[in-house]
């Protein structure tokens, strides 16, 4: 059922970003009065179609992409039987290079408006919810990953880059960056933490997902698991879990150590409930859980924007994601991280929207996407919209139109390296589920 969702929800929203930005060519192709002879979402085989004046709209069968087919244009579907007659006045070639120039942008350009929109519209009705780092009073925890780079659990974090930041969350955003280092508080000194340039690929991996840093937390018991040995064993929401055996719990991670030296062992919590504090006995699985989940004792800091604020929050962080890509593709173009690590497809991008619904989630990944949709297009790849846009500045600044020939020849182009990156995403995720 998990899988399901995952694929429904990539399916939903890839539909609604594709057909979006098919719309955008379509709209600017007619407001030039070009003809428009097809609009799909989907590839073929058509499942689906109606004709409504001279376009088709239709349905294919694939659901990772679509097209629109405008008259007199070589574009994917390599039709140039007619390209040797005299052009039509309502055929792409016919237009003037300016107008065949926004109708190659019309989809990034509605790409990019929505993703505008819907970081606009997360931003105005959820706010902002965020650890500030003055409330990560007790310091870290540093995980496998984290020592690895020499940071200690009971760092505080005070600096990224020499600067001081208030979101917590922003430790992981210079992965994206190259020479980055932490600034630290550790036994009264401060000690700067090198961040290694391919350290990316190792934080990425979904096997080193909880590997990094935390921030340390007191916890109460918040829900448990049905089934599992603390339930079975007498824990309640609400209770504190103060000492395991002879062992004072005060934090989170003090419970996750005590537990992973106690695995399969059967271990006394002392837990204050109601003012008493009560002994319980519970067996500890062979993975070293005992199954709860913890409420954690952190100040959460919220703030909520008015309409004009959202705006203007909701396009930088629009705006961050291109600027995120670009940061990331410099990285793999300067050999700090692998592509087969920085890139992910289909299977993974369903991945990243979960087995489980989430309304919220699923407006944030597809605004997400509509602007690495525009992002990706932008570039300048034959037979991608930025690759027909180079052309056609190229004519608008020399004066002189590439021929029919060439356009052909580039398109062709265009779709191999096209191909050849969509067998290398497919493989890299399918890879990923076996590693």
């Amino acid at each position: 059922m998990e899988i399901l969702v995952m694929v429904g929800q990539l399916i939903l929203g890839l539909s609604i970003l594709v057909g979006l930005h098919e719309w955008g060519h379509l709209i600017t192709a007619k407001i030039f009065g070009m003809r428009v002879e097809k609009y799909f979402i989907g590839f073929p085989p058509k499942i689906w179609s109606i004709k409504r004046g001279e376009t088709e709209y239709g349905v294919g069968a694939i659901p990772l992409g679509g097209f629109v087919k405008i008259s007199g244009m070589v574009d994917e579907s390599l039709d140039t039987k007619n390209l040797s007659a005299e052009p039509e006045p309502w055929e792409f070639r016919a237009k003037p290079a300016w107008q065949r120039l926004i109708v190659m942008l019309g989809g990034i350009i509605v790409n990019v408006i929505t993703g505008i929109i819907i970081f606009v519209a997360i931003t105005y009705y959820e706010g902002h919810d965020y650890i500030a780092t003055k409330d990560v009073k007790y310091g870290i925890v540093a995980h496998k990953l984290g020592q690895e780079i020499g940071l200690r659990t009971g760092d505080k974090i005070v600096a990224i880059n020499g600067k001081s930041f208030d979101d917590f969350s922003e430790v992981r955003k210079v992965f994206l960056e190259s020479n980055s280092y932490y600034t630290v508080e550790r036994g009264g000194e401060r000690v700067d933490v090198y961040v290694p340039n391919d350290f990316i690929e190792k934080v990425s991996d979904k096997k080193n997902a909880k590997e990094f840093i935390d921030p340390i937390f007191p916890f109460t018991v918040r829900e448990l698991v049905p089934g599992m040995p603390a339930e079975k064993g007498g824990l309640k929401p609400g209770d504190k879990i103060v000492k395991l055996n002879e062992t004072p719990i005060n934090f989170y991670h003090e419970i996750q150590d005590a537990l992973d030296k106690s695995k399969g062992q059967t271990v006394t919590l002392s837990v204050v409930r109601g003012g008493q504090t009560l002994p319980l006995s519970v067996k500890v699985s062979p993975e070293g859980t005992i199954g709860f989940y913890p409420e954690q004792i952190l100040n959460i800091t919220h703030i909520d924007y008015s309409f004009g604020e959202s705006v203007v929050v909701g396009t930088g962080k629009a705006f961050s994601v291109v600027t995120d890509n670009i940061r990331g593709f410099g990285k793999i173009f300067r050999g700090e991280v692998s592509p087969s690590k920085a890139l992910s497809g289909p299977i993974g991008i369903a991945q990243m929207f979960g087995g489980v619904w989430d309304w919220s989630r699923f407006w944030f990944l597809t605004g997400l996407l509509s602007m690495v949709l525009a992002f990706m297009n932008i570039l300048p790849i034959p037979a991608l919209d930025g690759g027909h846009s180079v052309l056609l500045i190229y004519e608008m600044v020399t004066g002189h139109k590439p021929s029919d020939s060439f356009l052909e020849g580039a398109q062709k182009v265009g779709m191999v390296i096209l191909l050849a990156l969509m067998v290398f995403a497919f493989g890299n995720d399918i890879f990923k589920l076996f590693r």
